[in-house]
């Protein structure tokens, strides 16, 4: 448990209307600004906006796979799920065919991502 919280719940239910009333007041404001911003943007083009990147301005699209070569502080080749936290800094994009063969060859499945689970499931 938090120890920052207290330990009966009568103060419990205080802390949690609290934080309800206060999160219903901090909306109301969010939707003030809003209403304030949207009146004082110039009216939008007729245009279509431009396409964005769907990892966001800058960003890479992530891979749905990725290859870890062995090397440095890894130990043997992984295969990763794109968006594994433990993938590390240098994953190679890979299809899921060329995941498969790599598993299939003795790549090594990450073992938070699991993408075992997934590339070896019949299709």
């Amino acid at each position: 448990m938090d120890d920052d919280l207290p330990p009966d719940l009568t103060r419990l239910r205080t802390l949690e209307t609290w934080a309800a009333h206060y999160l219903t007041r901090i909306r109301a404001r969010i939707a003030a600004v809003e209403r304030q911003q949207t009146q004082q943007q110039p009216p939008a083009p007729t245009a279509a906006p431009p396409a964005r990147p769907a990892a966001g301005p800058g960003r890479a699209r992530t891979p749905d796979w990725g290859l870890a070569e062995a090397g440095i502080g890894v130990p043997v080749t992984e295969i990763h799920r794109g968006d594994c936290w433990a993938r590390g800094r240098s994953l190679v994009a890979v299809s899921a065919e060329r995941a498969r063969a790599e598993l299939a060859d003795g790549a090594q499945p990450c073992a938070v991502c699991r993408p075992d689970r997934v590339l070896n499931r019949p299709q």
